[in-house]
């Protein structure tokens, strides 16, 4: 990445002070700017930083005043924070602007792959895949028989998907995610566990991103349904027949067990297990840790605790549960007084 500091103000909409010909290679933290780089301060506990930064150029708010000289050329925006965000966005697009098919790559005959497609080595691409323009495939990743993936998504390195999937525009799925793996589904039959056929699919939408290692299992029958928007944090495993709503947020470690449909618009921390077949409510938040034994139907509500109760509930339960050596030793008297008096 080379750009000048006038380049990048066009880019954010804002305005140079200093010199607008600056070049610079790199981003960096304000505190740990060189030469070279591009910074930027939002946050007013950083303020130290800008008068002893190294940074070359630094992104500012319009409202910044400097009490002191400044080494460093300033690009002066509304907001120095979004503005960064969509500096790295940018930043991120120009890395992983990749193009063409790797000769070590197998790629099936009946495959279909749109314009400005990047294969990697490694790749496995099966029969009748249809994959849509300027989608990013890294090594080793596998994909299965019939399956569809849509315009501008990118597939990290080792991601797996099964046959007869439906991936939309946009999604991100990063390293080691599997898609359509079997639903954990098994009868028992004379003292043994015989496996249920799973000939379901996996459809996730559109704007979807999956972090590190995640598992989504393909449906008994019909569909697991990813909505659009949604995001998963890195080891979430989604097993069959599960949907999420429309941009749901799901943070590591949290477990969706089979059939269970998550509204809209909800936010789960992290190691969070749902049991199967129950329904969460749209705008519904779950915090860390937290068990979900049966539905919770009322929109807009926080829960913690193993069962899930709602917020005020479980701080008034936690208060007696820390208080019940006391309790039991103030029954305990009690009892024992009664007992004298009888």
């Amino acid at each position: 990445m080379k750009f000048k500091a006038n380049q990048i103000a066009g880019m954010l909409g804002g305005t140079v002070e200093g010199d607008p010909e600056t070049v610079i290679t790199r981003l960096s933290k304000i505190e740990e700017g060189e030469p070279g780089t591009l910074s930027f301060l939002a946050n007013p506990l950083y303020t130290p930083y800008i008068y002893t930064t190294k940074a070359s150029v630094v992104i500012v708010n319009k409202t910044f005043v400097a009490e002191n000289p400044v080494g460093a050329t300033l690009i002066r925006v509304d907001s120095a924070d979004l503005a960064f965000a969509k500096l790295l966005e940018v930043y991120n697009q120009i890395k992983n602007d990749k193009s063409g098919i790797s000769e070590l790559s197998a790629i099936a005959k009946s495959a279909k792959l749109g314009n400005n497609v990047y294969v990697a080595e490694y790749v496995v691409i099966g029969e009748n895949v249809v994959i849509g323009k300027n989608v990013k495939i890294h090594p080793q990743v596998s994909i299965g028989d019939n399956t569809t993936i849509d315009d501008n998504t990118i597939l990290f390195s080792g991601v797996k998907i099964y046959s007869d999937n439906k991936i939309g525009k946009n999604c991100i799925l990063h390293a080691g995610t599997v898609v359509g793996s079997d639903g954990f589904r098994f009868n028992q039959q004379d003292g043994k566990n015989v496996k249920v056929p799973q000939i379901g699919n996996v459809i996730i939408e559109d704007d979807v991103e999956t972090g590190t290692n995640c598992t989504i299992d393909r449906a008994t029958f019909g569909s697991t349904i990813i909505r659009q928007g949604v995001k998963l944090d890195n080891m979430v495993h989604v097993a069959h027949n599960v949907e999420i709503g429309e941009n749901t947020v799901i943070a590591a470690q949290t477990g969706i067990a089979g059939s269970t449909k998550v509204g809209k618009n909800c936010m789960i921390s992290g190691h969070v297990s749902m049991t199967g077949h129950v329904t969460i409510a749209d705008g519904t938040i779950l915090g860390g840790a937290t068990g979900v034994s049966k539905s919770l139907t009322k929109p807009g509500q926080a829960y913690l605790g193993i069962p899930a109760l709602e917020v005020s509930r479980f701080r008034r339960s936690t208060v007696l549960f820390r208080n019940l050596p006391e309790l039991e030793a103030r029954i305990s008297k009690l009892e024992k007084d009664q007992k004298k008096e009888i």
